[in-house]
């Protein structure tokens, strides 16, 4: 009997000590791990792989810039790849939105984003403006300014005495409501709830409002009602406060839109983050877009003080632009809202069979399941029971890759994200429902939990 090879001791670490698979190739929606094993990519990574793996015309156009150059520091050199991504990115944004500034992931753009908003209050003379509003839960990144943003005590608070934490308002999680508002009424009163923090916290000193138009990990793809962004909008004009969307997950077509904030286009942003499907994981890459009213008075006080080795990088930015190119060609946008219609109602279906499924969500391709002990007062399964880890543990093991976060503050409850490429078929949503029928069923079992046949 032939006992398996002992991996060898790894160099590497990140946020635990679990193994994986060593990765070998990517092609469509699949990931192949050296023994040939398929894995279906129904998460795009951590919803990044847009347009799908290795795809060859973007391969093609990243192997033209590398014959090229691969590095060319901004200070030093201007290059077209950057130029042109940046009239293309240009051209997704609302009216203004016209001055794009690059760099390598989401972190850097939400930094990016705070960064700008502060210097353009200290350039026009409102020096006492240095407060952004976020909300809870949310996660806007990893960074110490990102992370002052992010409302999830999981991920803070080892740095609280290293962070500025940021004020925060609750997000519209209207479906954990009971009450006898309508969906509208509970948006306006959401919405409202930004206006509350201003006043208390001081409308002079407040800078700005972040929000995922749409939910992301934290929230596990929360829409809000229809009166929440434009009631935010209003309140943010009211009080001369800057509106910042972080797109980092909903951005470059996801939800169905170019950006999750164009489903209310009454709401438009003054600055806009862009990371993950920008570039579809073929290079690090992301954006920050601003409102040219921002960024010239800031050039003009001095420049922008604030930058990174990568930003502008011209082989990067290839890759940006030949993603963008494909998510044209193969109008994946609009692809996005046709498929997660028909993935969306397939999760739905499940709620008939498994009663610990409390809520499906989402738009577009950016979807989830909530899991509860009792679907009538949204009480979470116990902690204890480790269901965020469980189920993805399952799914992996009929070689299915979904993504999940605690739901509640990051501390209890569990959602679970299904968010493959754009490109997914309807052959392969049915193969990745097949296996998370499985997954949920194994899971019910060993939780013991309740099936319907």
């Amino acid at each position: 009997m032939n006992t398996p090879a002992k991996r060898p001791e790894s160099h590497l670490f990140y946020q635990t000590r679990q193994r994986r698979p060593m990765l070998d190739r990517g092609e469509g929606i699949y990931l192949y791990d050296r023994d040939g094993n398929a894995y279906l990519d129904g998460s795009s990574g951590a919803m990044v792989s847009n347009i799908g793996h290795s795809n060859p015309k973007v391969l093609a156009a990243m192997k033209r810039q590398m014959d090229k150059a691969t590095f060319g520091y901004r200070l030093h050199f201007e290059n077209e790849p950057a130029e042109l991504l940046a009239t293309k990115t240009a051209s997704y944004m609302p009216d203004g939105l016209d001055r794009v500034f690059f760099v390598s992931g989401g972190s850097e753009a939400v930094e990016s984003c705070i960064k700008l908003a502060r210097q353009y209050a200290v350039a026009v003379g409102q020096e006492k403006r240095w407060k952004v509003i976020s909300r809870t839960p949310s996660y806007h990144g990893a960074t110490m300014g990102a992370l002052a943003l992010t409302g999830m005590n999981s991920m803070t608070d080892p740095f609280l005495p290293m962070l500025q934490m940021m004020p925060k308002i609750p997000a519209p999680t209207c479906y954990l409501d009971r009450d006898n508002m309508t969906l509208e009424q509970r948006g306006l009163r959401y919405a409202d709830m930004l206006e509350e923090k201003i006043e208390a916290e001081g409308p002079e000193t407040v800078l700005a409002f972040i929000v995922e138009p749409i939910g992301g990990a934290s929230t596990g793809a929360l829409v809000p009602p229809d009166s929440y962004l434009p009631r935010v909008r209003e309140i943010c004009d009211k009080y001369g406060i800057l509106l910042i969307y972080d797109e980092v997950m909903t951005g470059a077509g996801r939800t169905g839109k170019f950006l999750g904030g164009d489903h209310w286009p009454g709401a438009t942003p003054d600055i806009v983050a862009l990371s993950k499907g920008f570039a579809a994981g073929y290079a690090p890459l992301g954006a920050m877009v601003a409102h040219r009213r921002l960024v010239e008075p800031v050039l003009d006080h001095g420049g922008f003080v604030h930058g990174y080795t990568y930003a502008g990088n011209p082989l990067a930015c290839a890759a940006g632009l030949a993603v963008l190119a494909e998510v044209e060609r193969q109008d994946l946008v609009a692809r996005a809202d046709v498929m997660g219609a028909k993935l969306k109602s397939e999760l739905t279906g499940l709620m008939d069979r498994y009663p610990f499924i409390g809520d499906v969500r989402g738009r577009g391709l950016l979807l989830a399941f909530e899991l509860v002990a009792d679907r009538e007062t949204m009480e979470p399964l116990p902690k204890e029971m480790n269901a965020f880890t469980k189920l993805v543990e399952e799914a992996y093991a009929r070689k299915l890759i979904i993504y999940a976060r605690r739901t509640r503050g990051g501390v209890i409850g569990d959602h679970f994200l299904v968010c493959p490429p754009l490109i997914i078929t309807d052959t392969e949503i049915g193969e990745l429902m097949e296996k998370l029928t499985g997954a949920l069923d194994a899971f019910a079992e060993n939780a013991g939990l309740e099936r319907n046949p």
